[in-house]
């Protein structure tokens, strides 16, 4: 690939010293003179002598015409053939690093869709410091993921191919917000059959295909538009405890404040402790219990027993939720 593009440009070099050279012998022409010729020869653009060529210089320049075209049109299509396959190569490698990347990856989630809403997920995930992979089909959507720095891959998330590339099988959750309601009913078909424990959310822009996305294995379904009028409503009724919520997610993306979930399973230290012990660790409060049976617990009573299949969330300083959920 070099070499042919060093060669090439050897030749022209060559070629416009011999040129410059037989033009100063024959005719007598200046440096300048003899140089100018000697271009406008190779690029054939047309101009007039320099000045009238003698029989030899007209020989002489037969010669140089055959050998500078030919060597323009060499370097030319070594040049293309340089950007080309540096471009092909570039893309090659791209992939080599991406697909190591994939293969590498475990309890991952895949994000289906990379436009307003995807983008706005793919956010969040990065905040979070989530591993995911960006599925979509158009070229720009794929370009932006790139430059952000996100694992991606270029096709359709309705294929069970290109969900399998994704390592769905060892994926935590898979998210389809597709601007698409039909597509995102496939994919979270596609998903339920290819992984029947993988935690599938699924957008809707019409809240009458939300009981079809579930119907298709969806765990949740989420309206944009929905949660966007109750949060307009919320904010004209509700002002400061919209503000205060809001201050408290802004919160959530900075190190010293996070929000967990902690699952309570039968092999937790957890078990059996009553929330007053996880409010004893310090900068960390309770928020809310889901039961095992489902039945959510506002703020629940420092008495409370936490049982295998609850899950726990809480609020605090970013170390001390992590030394909390590696207790469990």
């Amino acid at each position: 690939m070099f070499r042919r593009f060093g060669v090439s440009v050897g030749i022209l070099v060559f070629l416009l010293f011999a040129g410059t050279i037989g033009y100063m012998v024959l005719e007598g022409w200046t440096v300048i003179d003899a140089l100018y010729m000697t271009v406008i020869t190779f690029t054939t653009v047309g101009y007039e002598e320099v000045q009238p060529l003698s029989t030899a210089g007209r020989i002489f320049n037969i010669f140089l015409i055959v050998g500078g075209v030919g060597a323009m049109l060499y370097f030319l299509t070594a040049l293309m053939s340089h950007i080309v396959e540096e471009e092909v190569f570039h893309a090659f490698v791209r992939r080599r690093r991406m697909r190591s990347t994939l293969a590498s990856m475990r309890r991952h989630y895949i994000l289906c869709g990379f436009g307003r809403v995807g983008r706005e997920v793919g956010r969040a995930f990065a905040a979070e410091g989530v591993e995911f992979i960006v599925i979509d089909a158009n070229d720009n959507c794929i370009v932006e993921a790139q430059e952000l720095g996100y694992a991606y891959i270029q096709g359709n998330a309705t294929e069970d191919d290109v969900l399998r590339e994704a390592g769905i099988e060892h994926a935590e959750g898979l998210v389809a917000v597709t601007g698409n309601d039909s597509d995102n009913v496939y994919i979270t078909l596609s998903a339920r059959g290819l992984n029947e424990t993988l935690q599938v959310v699924a957008r809707t822009s019409d809240i009458a295909n939300a009981e079809k996305l579930k119907r298709a294995g969806a765990d949740k379904v989420i309206s944009p538009l929905e949660i966007g009028g109750r949060r307009i409503a919320l904010s004209a009724v509700r002002p400061l405890a919209v503000d205060f919520v809001d201050s408290m997610l802004e919160g959530a993306h900075d190190e010293r404040l996070q929000f967990s979930e902690i699952s309570i399973t039968s092999s937790s230290a957890l078990s059996g402790s009553t929330i007053a012990t996880i409010v004893r660790h310090p900068h960390v409060e309770a928020l809310g219990l889901r039961r095992s049976d489902g039945e959510m617990v506002a703020t629940p009573q420092r008495d409370t027993v936490l049982q295998p299949g609850d899950s726990l969330f809480v609020i605090g300083v970013g170390d001390a939720v992590a030394a909390l959920s590696s207790a469990k």
